[in-house]
């Protein structure tokens, strides 16, 4: 079950608070200057030891290391007295709370995310960061969709590298135990022509494979049916990403749909049993809510994802579950919402 986290209180470690406040930053859209500051100090302060920042935080010298600048060394400073540090106290009052009116007991019913990025690719965050946000969150699962190689602007990852998150992903797992589950997954680039970007032998590898289109988004209608109609046929795929392509705001701009015949694609979906994404991220809201109605009036499943490429961000999938609640999808349509054998027995038929 996917929930809100509960706010901090005193006496809090100095690592928890500087982790919460860069959660919060995150899920709250704010730039990524800010928010690397309160990573790079959590970083900081692994590196160091506690016994050492505390007699830093005696000896008023915590600046002195590097990483750790006036902001982050205020928090760590009213965290080590025992104090709930002002920043993160005010940040909890005014962004913890839900992100949206609306969805709430899907978002409820959620049980992990399908889509969401490591700084293996162009994410920000490490795999361990995101995979113990996503414990905290209440996921029972999440799939690790890191970029396929042409994405080179995303650092997508080559089949060498994918072969190496795979052994990491699998020494994940035997950490955390049987209570959660990494699956190992990608975001492979549909290809001009509907193929995928990363050979049979990688895809068979992998537990769940979510295709998207990243480039020659203005394709020609007739062209871009064909090639998502491929992919969406495709046995070894899963989700169909972001399918439109569409920016709606934010710091890249704005960037009108792909032009594709809908009705085509998503009755290549039901074929091919692949799921329709409903990209939560707030500048994407992809697909638009027309596009929605339509492919549940053919039949589709769905995945409600976050798009995550930061820990803060996997709390945006409220975004997705207001949409689909408003638009009245089923749960037992959303793929997110199914637990974690099922959804490995749906993606990985006999």
């Amino acid at each position: 079950m996917v929930a809100l986290l509960p706010p901090l209180e005193a006496p809090v470690e100095p690592a928890d608070a500087l982790r919460r406040i860069a959660f919060l930053l995150e899920r709250n859209r704010a730039g990524t200057y800010r928010v690397e500051a309160f990573r790079k100090a959590v970083k900081a302060l692994k590196e160091v030891g506690e016994a050492e920042i505390h007699d830093r935080v005696e000896a008023g010298t915590l600046q002195q290391i590097p990483g750790i600048g006036k902001s982050t060394s205020a928090v760590v400073e009213e965290a080590a007295r025992g104090e709930l540090p002002a920043y993160l106290e005010s940040l909890q009052d005014k962004s913890g709370g839900p992100l949206v009116s609306g969805g709430e007991d899907l978002y409820a019913a959620l049980r992990g995310d399908c889509h969401l990025h490591s700084d293996w690719s162009d994410g920000g965050s490490p795999i361990d960061e995101m995979v113990l946000t996503g414990i905290e969150l209440g996921h029972e699962w999440m799939v690790l969709t890191d970029h396929s190689p042409q994405l080179r602007v995303a650092n997508g990852l080559t089949a060498e590298r994918l072969t190496k998150q795979i052994a990491i992903v699998d020494a994940i797992n035997r950490g955390v135990g049987e209570a959660f589950r990494l699956f190992k997954g990608i975001e492979v680039d549909i290809l001009d022509d509907g193929s995928l970007d990363q050979t049979d032998v990688m895809l068979g590898q992998l537990d769940f494979v979510t295709a998207s289109v990243h480039s020659k988004l203005k394709m020609n209608s007739a062209p871009m049916t064909k090639r998502m109609v491929n992919a969406a046929l495709n046995p070894r795929v899963n989700v169909l990403g972001h399918c439109t392509g569409r920016l709606v705001e934010g710091s890249r701009g704005t960037r009108p749909q792909s032009d594709f015949d809908a009705r085509a694609v998503f009755e290549a979906c039901l074929e091919g049993n692949t799921a329709v994404e409903i990209n939560s991220r707030p500048e994407r809201k992809d697909p638009p809510d027309d596009l929605i109605a339509l492919a549940l009036e053919i039949g589709c499943l769905f995945s409600i994802d976050s798009d995550a490429h930061a820990p803060g961000q996997l709390d945006m999938k409220a975004y997705g579950c207001e949409r689909a609640e408003r638009l009245g999808v089923p749960w037992d349509r959303i793929i997110t919402t199914w637990e974690a054998d099922r959804l490995h027995s749906w993606a990985n038929p006999a």
